[in-house]
């Protein structure tokens, strides 16, 4: 039954909608803007999923579409419905100042930078959450439920080839298990911070989309997993695509300071450097431990030509094309050597000096064992 207030909450979505620094367009045509994709487009566990592992199209989506912000900060963005000057927040307690109030649903991504980027989609619930649903028990549990449950499915719809095949296609992953997460609700919000530099893979493979952000068109879609036959079939909360965005035209956000926003970049040099003892550790012993740290440094990656009739995998990374990422891909380095014993021959690395540039790394794989060996470490939750 839907609430009295209804005609008035869709022309407050809709103006919410316009009011963002990145434009909202049609999903087919969203150049430097926001969509929300067809949930048709994602595959999601069928009702009969655990009998026959058959996946279905994701349908209607149980939330609208409320905002998509892409912002910076002085220090690493978080809490953002908890700050009254949010311009979300602010619509939410202008529009509905008393009484029934619709629940917001947000989740920032907060991408590994010195600039301290989010990218934060905004969801409304336009009406009431039944009781008992997953929903109902996502705002209700304890984080240990959410942790376990709040699944995301990334996909590259247009993008280069490198950074396709390093996501894969309709990528999905149980999001509290591979990255850690904060999770503040209120009576009427709820809100994921994503740190996505808390994994060394999924910080590596960021950091390689980014160097191509404004060629890059990305569909996300959030949904809480269905684990029991009782609660299938999953649907999807909601979906956000965003297109050729650029760093530039991020919004620069005031952040009240606790002291604890900063602390993952001040020890990026430190994490560096144990990077790569562990690495050579690991390549020599044949040693199987993981290790989750972010790593700074401009590398440069070739394709050996005998190997490429075998369809290897490589990494190109070339310190002069690439010279605004100082975080680039020697987690990606690190993984290949955490899982070297595994792989066999089917893994090639050298580290070798390079005047000037710190080091210099060259990884190929075969691309069906770099593929597991990303789903094995940040993608451990693939269904």
């Amino acid at each position: 039954m839907a609430n009295p207030d209804s005609e008035n909450e869709n022309g407050w979505i809709e103006r919410v909608k316009e009011e963002g620094a990145v434009p909202l367009l049609e999903p087919e045509n969203c150049p430097n803007g926001w969509a929300s994709p067809p949930g048709d487009i994602f595959r999601v566990r069928g009702p009969e999923y655990f009998l026959t592992k058959v996946k279905i199209p994701g349908g209607e989506y149980l939330l609208k579409p409320l905002g998509f912000d892409w912002v910076k900060g002085p220090t690493k963005i978080s809490e953002v419905l908890k700050n009254p000057k949010n311009r979300v927040r602010k619509a939410l307690d202008d529009e509905f100042p008393t009484g029934y109030k619709p629940c917001v649903w947000a989740f920032n991504l907060q991408v590994p930078s010195k600039d301290n980027y989010s990218a934060i989609a905004y969801f409304v619930a336009t009406e009431p959450i039944p009781d008992g649903s997953l929903m109902d028990q996502f705002l209700k549990g304890d984080d240990g439920f959410r942790k376990s449950r709040l699944k995301l499915i990334a996909n590259i719809v247009k993008g280069p080839w490198l950074v396709r095949k390093a996501v894969g296609e309709q990528a999905i992953c149980v999001i509290g298990r591979a990255l850690t997460c904060q999770y503040y609700v209120a009576d009427n919000f709820i809100e994921v911070d994503i740190d996505i530099g808390s994994s060394m893979v999924a910080s590596a493979i960021v950091h390689l989309a980014f160097g191509y952000l404004t060629t890059l068109t990305v569909d996300l879609a959030f949904l809480i997993e269905s684990q029991t036959e009782s609660e299938l079939p999953e649907r999807i909360l909601g979906a956000v695509r965003f297109s050729e965005l650029n760093a530039a035209a991020a919004r620069p956000v005031e952040l009240s300071s606790d002291g604890s926003a900063a602390n993952s970049q001040s020890s990026l040099p430190t994490r560096f450097w144990n990077s790569i003892g562990q690495g050579f550790s690991n390549l020599v012993s044949g040693a199987h431990e993981s290790n989750s740290v972010s790593t700074s440094s401009h590398v440069n990656g070739v394709v050996d030509p005998e190997r490429s009739g075998k369809e290897w995998l490589c990494f190109l990374i070339v310190g002069d094309v690439f010279p605004t990422f100082p975080l680039f891909p020697l987690p990606l380095v690190g993984m290949a050597l955490d899982y070297s014993s595994s792989l066999s021959n089917s893994v090639l690395l050298e580290f070798r000096a390079s005047s000037g540039r710190g080091f210099r790394g060259t990884m190929g794989a075969h691309w069906g064992n770099a593929r597991d060996m990303l789903r094995k470490t940040f993608w451990s939750k693939c269904i």
